[in-house]
């Protein structure tokens, strides 16, 4: 038997994780991903991205430090993103295109904000 054809092609997981307020490692949260990833929804069905595209809610992704995160499945691509201009470039880029938004990029190591990266 052949593998069936995924129901989406991508995931998009955007951390929702909401700590208490003054915790050292921070939230995404509490830096509005949650308005974001409401935004990425809209978006992405605007875009007509929604029946090959599920942009998800996910519990922490531990990269708590980095701002709000994101990764795309099964490519396994880290983002951080900050606006919704953030947002607007990794659809278009990642899930329109089939590129990568490099400056929003994470690394596998990375621990903290790039200065490029920085709000």
């Amino acid at each position: 038997m052949s593998d069936p054809k995924p129901y989406f092609e991508a995931h998009v997981f955007c951390c929702t994780n909401r700590r208490p307020d003054g915790h050292k490692r921070g939230s995404c949260a509490a830096e509005g991903s949650e308005k974001l990833r409401d935004y990425m929804k809209v978006r992405a069905r605007e875009l007509g991205l929604d029946a090959r595209v599920r942009v998800n809610a996910a519990g922490c992704l531990d990269r708590c430090e980095l701002g709000p995160t994101l990764v795309v499945y099964p490519e396994g691509v880290w983002y951080t993103y900050r606006t919704t201009a953030d947002v607007d470039a990794i659809l278009q880029t990642h899930l329109v295109e089939g590129g990568r938004v490099d400056r929003l990029m994470l690394t596998t190591e990375q621990r903290e904000l790039r200065p490029d990266q920085r709000g």
